[in-house]
């Protein structure tokens, strides 16, 4: 009996079969690139025995101690982050250290959208991540678990 390529396929999950829960990640004295990376792991779902690259099978991500993360090297003094007010002449940029003290949680946002996919899917998975400075988070009725990253 002699088998054929084209009878066999590849197996996808069902959008019923993905079961999506809430995970609570502690960033802080974690190093930002390795951190966001993780994150980006448990909002693709990469973690997971279902997964599938076109599908949003991952978790929701409760970041806390967004202003405890660190970088390493001189990144804290040459980082740059840029930003466009929409007028003519408008792009704006802010170093890593002024970024830190006025908006952390754009820090960790930013890391990880760089490491997601640029489509309608990776938009749709950013919206799963919640990012907070200090410990406390307003979800606590979702009953999140908690998350150790790995170093």
């Amino acid at each position: 009996m002699t088998i054929d390529a084209r009878t066999f396929h590849s197996w996808t999950p069902k959008a019923s079969e993905l079961q999506r829960g809430w995970v609570v990640v502690d960033v802080s004295g974690e190093v930002l690139g390795r951190a966001a990376s993780q994150i980006a792991m448990l909002l693709r779902g990469k973690n997971k025995p279902t997964y599938a690259p076109h599908m949003d099978g991952g978790d929701f991500v409760i970041v806390l101690n967004a202003e405890k993360i660190v970088v390493t090297g001189r990144k804290a003094d040459q980082k740059l982050y840029y930003r466009y007010t929409g007028y003519p002449g408008g792009l704006r940029e802010t170093t890593y250290k002024v970024m830190m003290q006025k908006h952390p949680e754009r820090i960790l946002k930013a890391a990880v959208k760089g490491m997601l996919p640029k489509t309608r899917l990776g938009r749709r998975l950013l919206r799963k991540l919640h990012i907070y400075s200090g410990n406390r988070h307003p979800h606590t009725a979702q009953q999140p678990a908690q998350f150790a990253l790995s170093k």
